[in-house]
């Protein structure tokens, strides 16, 4: 059944083009072509660039946060109890009000403790400031290489200026050992950020990392299988060109430096929205979609290559209107926010929620108005001062 499966999966009709099989594509002592076996490469390769990682972050990009004044913020912790632990391990992080009754009757505690202690229990496993730049660091460091090796791999290319010579006698496209090893370096990147997922700080655009970095490595790997090298280069070299400037604007915005970030992530916004917008779909969409067929008729490689660059470019457009959003806001209030695309982490918001939380069960509410002479008004009615002061609870005329 296995060996079934395997021929029906590696039929030639699926990745060559009609008139062409695998027969074809025999190699020679002079000519190589891309061999299905070489992604598995890919997997070990992964695990030593997590290892690198762990020792760059530890080593080089955890110190220069302390030189550059990367400070994190002072979080209380909780205190050691071990019936709210394994509630917290099991169940859930964040207790209903009936569970939190029955939990303190448990532990013998007041209820209102007890909810602290899981707000501090949550705040320990937020990920501190320190950790994001160490991170945004990372990828800032592989970017920069992996964008520049592309471009070192790829000037000398006539596919880079002339885009109809990535079907030039497709696909009987030598492998040259240059466009393997770049090969090689992106899909070890991407299955690394995939195996560091769970422990990776995790963003407002959760699922959409996913989406982009399966279709990604689907992508990588179907266009080697396929031999799609020449236009698979070009689809990497372009999102590195913005990516590459992301991660250092993140790295301004945890230093504080305001004006360095708002500066470089108007150049990446004007760098992502032209790589993404304009140059990918004429670049790659349009070449892969219209100039293929001088060369050769429709097959399902073809149409299934196609697919996942449209996946891709719908990602583009979400992340676009993203950015686009946080340039209008910039216009207007001439500062940057800081949920720079994909830089807002959804504990952040549980922190905010938090709070509000912890000070409206204090009884402090906060009022929308405050005017110049100390009176405290809402929804500009008339000052509060002139018609009600409260004391013990009950409402007294002045």
């Amino acid at each position: 059944m296995a060996r079934s499966l395997y021929e029906w999966l590696w039929q030639h009709e699926f990745w060559l083009p009609p008139g062409i099989t695998w027969e074809d594509m025999q190699e020679s002592e002079d000519t190589h072509y891309p061999q299905p076996r070489d992604l598995l490469l890919s997997i070990p390769f992964a695990l030593i660039l997590v290892v690198i990682r762990c020792a760059f972050e530890r080593a080089v990009a955890l110190p220069l946060s302390t030189k550059l004044g990367v400070r994190d913020k002072q979080r209380p912790k909780a205190q050691p109890n071990p019936v709210l632990e394994t509630f917290y391990s099991t169940r859930r992080k964040n207790p209903k009000e009936g569970e939190l009754l029955s939990l303190a009757k448990q532990c013998d505690l007041p209820v209102r403790n007890v909810e602290k202690w899981f707000w501090h229990r949550r705040n320990m496993d937020r990920p501190s400031l320190s950790k994001k730049f160490s991170e945004a660091c990372w990828r800032f460091t592989f970017y920069i290489i992996s964008f520049f090796t592309g471009l070192a791999v790829l000037y000398d290319k006539p596919w880079l200026w002339d885009h109809r010579e990535c079907w030039t006698g497709y696909p009987q496209q030598p492998l040259q050992p240059s466009l393997f090893w770049y090969y090689m370096l992106e899909l070890s990147f991407y299955w690394s950020l995939v195996l560091t997922l769970p422990f990776d700080v995790k963003r407002k655009d959760f699922k959409e990392q996913i989406v982009h970095h399966a279709a990604t490595i689907f992508l990588i790997s179907f266009s080697y299988c396929a031999n799609y090298i020449r236009i698979g280069t070009l689809v990497m070299v372009i999102h590195d060109a913005s990516d590459c400037l992301l991660e250092p604007t993140k790295i301004f915005n945890y230093m504080k430096w305001k004006r360095t970030c708002d500066s470089l992530f108007m150049i990446f916004s004007a760098v992502f929205l032209i790589s993404r917008l304009v140059i990918y779909p004429y670049t790659v969409l349009y070449n892969t979609y219209y100039y293929s067929m001088e060369i050769f008729q429709p097959f399902f490689g073809y149409y299934f290559v196609n697919v996942l660059l449209m996946i891709l470019q719908l990602l583009h457009v979400f992340w676009s209107c993203l950015i686009i959003h946080m340039v209008y806001k910039f216009i207007l209030q001439g500062t940057m926010e800081k949920d720079m695309r994909s830089d807002t982490e959804e504990s952040d918001k549980d922190e905010e929620r938090d709070k509000i939380r912890e000070k409206e069960k204090n009884g402090i509410t906060c009022f929308s108005n405050v005017t110049s002479n100390g009176y405290i008004q809402r929804n500009g009615s008339e000052p509060l001062d002139n018609r009600v002061h409260r004391a013990n609870g009950h409402a007294k005329e002045r």
